[in-house]
């Protein structure tokens, strides 16, 4: 009775009085516009057709012929015995924008605030509702929930309520002690804890780091092509990007002149993204010389860690670099799960009590819950044999992948299939395909694909960057069958 009750305290019989349209038209529309605007919850049921028509004192028929309309227009559903069900709604692409009073006087968004909405659309975000084949996920399905969800018990169950409060702003103790030993352990790197800055993941430590070092027009070098969240963050805060080239050894950094001083230098030298070019030991020296005589910072990206790392005796850059002018960036969020926003970097001293007063004055801390969980997954030798896990799985899903596309794709579709390992590969497509118009047509057969172009700051190309590690190995077969259909349709149409 309460949707009923709704419609009586309305004004649909006031409003409708002097129109000639049909009525059942006339309450066909009045009904929609009250579901559009969420006054009538999905799931709620509409009232009878008798008791509805009895209220409104129109004709049984009138409202039958309204809730057919609505029916065939996707807002109800007739459930038998039950009566007409209110269907979920169809998202609208409705921007805030679309929301702002006209009539209503604001003040004026700020250059800084501009520039970062302006920036926006160079990050990488697509659905969230598909996982094949989107870069960057670890397979998802062998996460150990059971050890996780046991330490979290463990530690809601011995939790003090002193402990609930406040929490240090670069990270707990006892986690950047166990980070510290274990890159130590993995990676060789040597660093004292108080070095370690917990964060929510590398977007935030570049915001940081940015904002620390940057003023408008500072400039920044970074590899083309390159990670498009990183361009993001740098254009945002008005750097002057200046983007070099990759040979065989990494990036391929300018002749020193006294009238070019970049403050950063942004690389991800264990694993380029996306090709997959490795950096040798030689370029990274040439790299640390390079920044020593510019007194430029280094930020050495490690997006992928032990998984394109294991094994291998490769120095990082941070290890290398004796002037303590190198940061190195980590996340948990590719080598566990997106959800868990945790990452850290570790900064040079100068550094530590800049970037802690940011932290203070934006997010304040990571959720000490987390952090303390995480170090104990660490501390018990969970992670370590975790990623183990990852890499043997998503070594296996690399190889069904690899085959059913090379074994069933149009020719004109060209695998890079780098020596690196790494969570994504780098496809090539003709250079007059649009990667954009590629992507979207595959987002339409629900499938996530990354744009090529989108990591070029100049000179773009176009191709695919697709991962395949999270997608279960029962169902690769389909959606791999899925992409060929769509991809060699589009190509059909393009060549």
């Amino acid at each position: 009775m309460d949707i009923i009750t709704h419609i009586l305290n309305s004004d649909f019989n006031s409003a409708n009085q002097s129109q000639n349209t049909l009525k059942f038209v006339r309450l066909t529309e009045y009904l929609k516009n009250i579901i559009e605007q969420y006054q009538l919850l999905e799931g709620a049921y509409l009232p009878s057709t008798r008791n509805l028509s009895e209220y409104l004192s129109v004709s049984r028929s009138t409202v039958i012929k309204a809730y057919e309309l609505l029916i065939i227009e996707g807002f109800v559903e007739a459930k038998k015995g039950s009566g007409y069900k209110i269907l979920p709604r169809q998202e609208k692409n409705i921007t805030a924008k679309d929301k702002v009073n006209p009539q209503v006087k604001y003040p004026k968004i700020s250059k800084s605030g501009v520039s970062f909405q302006h920036n926006v659309h160079l990050i990488n975000t697509t659905s969230d509702k598909y996982i094949a084949f989107r870069p960057g996920l670890p397979p998802l399905d062998i996460f150990p929930v059971n050890q996780w969800k046991k330490l979290s018990n463990l530690y809601w169950r011995n939790i003090k309520a002193s402990s609930l409060t406040y929490s240090n702003s670069s990270g707990i103790k006892n986690l950047k002690k166990n980070i510290a030993n274990y890159l130590y352990l993995m990676r060789g790197i040597k660093c004292d804890y108080e070095q370690i800055i917990i964060v929510s993941g590398s977007l935030q430590s570049l915001y940081l780091l940015g904002t620390a070092l940057l003023d408008r027009g500072n400039a920044v070098i970074m590899e083309n092509p390159t990670f498009p969240n990183v361009h993001s963050i740098f254009r945002s805060l008005e750097a002057d990007i200046n983007a070099f080239p990759l040979d065989s050894e990494g990036i391929c950094l300018p002749e020193s002149n006294e009238a070019f001083k970049p403050k950063i230098i942004h690389v991800t030298p264990s694993n380029h993204y996306p090709t997959g070019v490795k950096m040798t030991k030689k370029r990274k020296q040439e790299v640390i010389d390079w920044a020593k005589q510019n007194e430029s910072i280094i930020i050495e990206n490690d997006y992928d860690h032990e998984i394109s790392n294991w094994g291998l005796k490769d120095p990082t850059i941070f290890e290398m670099d004796n002037d303590n002018r190198t940061v190195y960036l980590g996340t948990f969020n590719r080598l566990l799960h997106p959800s868990i926003r945790l990452g850290y970097m570790i900064v040079p001293y100068y550094l530590l009590d800049v970037i802690t007063a940011l932290q203070k004055h934006s997010h304040r801390f990571v959720s000490p819950y987390n952090q303390i969980v995480m170090s104990q997954f660490i501390e018990k030798n969970y992670l370590f044999n975790h990623i183990k896990n990852v890499i043997e799985v998503a070594d296996e899903r690399k190889e069904l992948f690899t085959r059913l596309i090379n074994n069933n794709i149009h020719e004109s579709f060209k695998l890079n299939d780098s020596a690196t390992r790494s969570l994504h590969l780098l496809a090539s497509v003709p250079p007059s395909f649009n990667d954009k118009e590629l992507v979207d047509e595959l987002t339409q057969h629900q499938l996530i694909a990354h744009q090529y172009s989108k990591c070029f700051i100049n000179d773009e190309q176009n191709g695919l960057i697709l991962g395949y590690s999270a997608v279960r190995k029962h169902l690769m077969t389909k959606k791999i069958m899925e992409m060929v259909r769509t991809y060699n349709d589009f190509a059909q149409k393009h060549l």
